[in-house]
């Protein structure tokens, strides 16, 4: 029996094209002479106590003084490619690749690498001295531009060495087909523990399963072409009628495109961020300490989640100063942001549920009023927007979807992918994705995490893309931006801490 990819996944695999790329995935930044957590945490909180103020707004990382931290052996290719071969087991789709059907006759399927060389997926990179964040970003922006090879299983992973202090980075880069669905994880998540000490799972002795031939896939389509008679005959006998089942069909299709329509008709502001992608990338990361975002809320009575919409609101105003003076009071950019981020009963908890990397969840629609120039009514704007249409059906969104995801069929994928991303074009200008909970302290191979970026994808009509991950008592922002509409993607890190400050500051 073959394991066919969903309507989604296939959605996502055929998106796929020269110009636009849909693979997400984590910067971690190991430090092996890193305090753990609770250490790390009672020092930072002393050092913010006072002002609140970021330690940093890039990638860099001061390593806290003291002879007498837990140094960890420091990881080295060798030990990853053994950390990740043995974790692979939890994740089985990364030892597989994407098989087509002839003709489109099914969505692909899944099958097993019968060549699989973890030495291929796991490379080994260096930066030049000073090895500083420029350098960092700079590569990843390289890596993250690159298509991934469809001709084996669709991922990579990069340890990254020369960062100062004897630090490492591990770049995770994962096609979004991979990932979807709570089940699913992204392989940084995988080889990831919540303890200095490092789990081994007991030994997996994997061997490829025989790869199907191209008839045999085209028979199997078929034959679940054709079992669709005997569906008629059940429908018949059980008195369930099939006509019931095509009408749900259609009905299906038709509110998806009524969805699709219905925003269209409250389309998104008119902006170069939803200008035709290009396949060059451009990466980019910052920092403020979540303390200080915690004053802030208390202040102004709102949510964190309030404030970093607020950070966001100003990053993107400063970035349309710079691009076009003619920003005007009520201009605002349309953002579309994980629903569980205003949804009452999802609360911050100290403990984490593990995944940094999440898709798929439920959304909705809200508006960044970046035409305000006041910080204070910005804030108090962005969170009454966002708590109305939290509650509007019509912001409501659950992301990408097929438009006929009941049809295995799928024969003309480009012709597919083109109207889906013409109807999806002005739904939102930027995606945003953040938790709904703090990140706890996590190791690679016995050497702390000290900080996770989550990367998110760039969709087609999409020239930025930001995610948020709370980690020890941080809130880490990563842009990822087509580098022809948004070339100087690096002012925004400095965006993002004049944003907080000027939050922080006014009374």
């Amino acid at each position: 029996m073959v394991n066919r990819l969903s309507p989604r996944d296939a959605m996502y695999y055929f998106l796929d094209e020269s110009g636009s790329t849909t693979h997400l995935g984590a910067l971690l930044i190991l430090d092996p002479h890193g305090s753990d957590a609770a250490e790390l945490r009672s020092s930072r909180s002393k050092k913010t106590a006072d002002t609140g103020a970021p330690k940093s707004s890039s990638a860099k990382v001061t390593p806290d003084a003291g002879a007498d931290r837990p140094t960890a052996p420091p990881i080295d290719y060798p030990r990853l490619v053994a950390l990740v071969e043995n974790r692979l087991q939890l994740v089985p789709r990364y030892r597989q690749i994407v098989r087509e059907v002839t003709l489109g006759l099914a969505r692909p399927v899944w099958v097993d690498d019968p060549d699989f060389d973890i030495n291929f997926h796991i490379r080994r990179s260096g930066l030049p001295r000073p090895g500083d964040t420029a350098q960092l970003q700079d590569l990843i922006s390289r890596v993250m531009s690159r298509p991934l090879d469809r001709t084996r299983p669709l991922w990579e992973m990069y340890l990254i060495e020369g960062l100062p202090d004897g630090r490492l980075a591990v770049l995770t880069k994962t096609h979004r087909c991979l990932v979807d669905g709570d089940a699913a994880r992204e392989i940084s998540e995988v080889i990831c523990d919540e303890t200095r000490t490092v789990e081994m799972l007991a030994e997996d002795l994997w061997m490829p399963g025989a790869p199907p031939g191209t008839g045999h896939l085209a028979l199997g389509a078929l034959a679940e072409a054709l079992s669709r008679p005997g569906d008629l005959v059940d429908s018949v006998v059980h008195g369930n009628s099939i006509i019931a089942d095509i009408r749900g069909t259609a009905e299906g299709a038709l509110r998806r495109v009524g969805n699709v329509v219905q925003q269209i008709t409250d389309s998104a502001p008119s902006s170069p961020l939803n200008n035709a992608t290009t396949s060059t990338r451009s990466f980019a990361v910052a920092s403020v300490p979540r303390r200080g975002c915690a004053k802030i809320a208390d202040r102004y009575d709102c949510t964190v989640n309030d404030v970093e919409l607020a950070i966001i609101s100003g990053v993107m105003r400063r970035w349309m100063l710079s691009y076009d003076e003619s920003v005007r009071a009520g201009d605002t950019v349309r953002v579309v942001l994980p629903l569980s981020a205003r949804d009452p009963a999802v609360e911050r908890r100290a403990e984490s549920d593990g995944r940094w990397i999440t898709v798929g969840k439920p959304s909705f629609v809200t508006d960044l009023p970046v035409g305000e120039d006041n910080p204070t009514v910005r804030l108090a704007q962005v969170a009454g927007l966002a708590n109305r249409y939290a509650q509007s059906s019509r912001r409501l969104s659950m992301g990408p979807q097929p438009l006929l995801p009941e049809l295995g069929v799928v024969p003309f994928p480009e012709l597919s992918s083109r109207a889906f991303r013409s109807l999806n074009r002005r739904n939102y200008n930027v995606p945003v994705a953040m938790g709904t909970s703090p990140v706890a302290a996590r190791y690679v191979g016995g050497c702390a995490v000290s900080q996770m970026y989550a990367i998110p994808t760039l969709m087609a009509q999409r020239a930025l893309a930001i995610t948020i991950t709370d980690y020890h008592d941080n809130l880490q922002f990563a842009f990822i931006a087509d580098r022809g509409v948004m070339s100087d993607l690096p002012a925004l890190t400095e965006y993002v801490t004049e944003s907080f400050e000027e939050l922080l500051g006014t009374k």
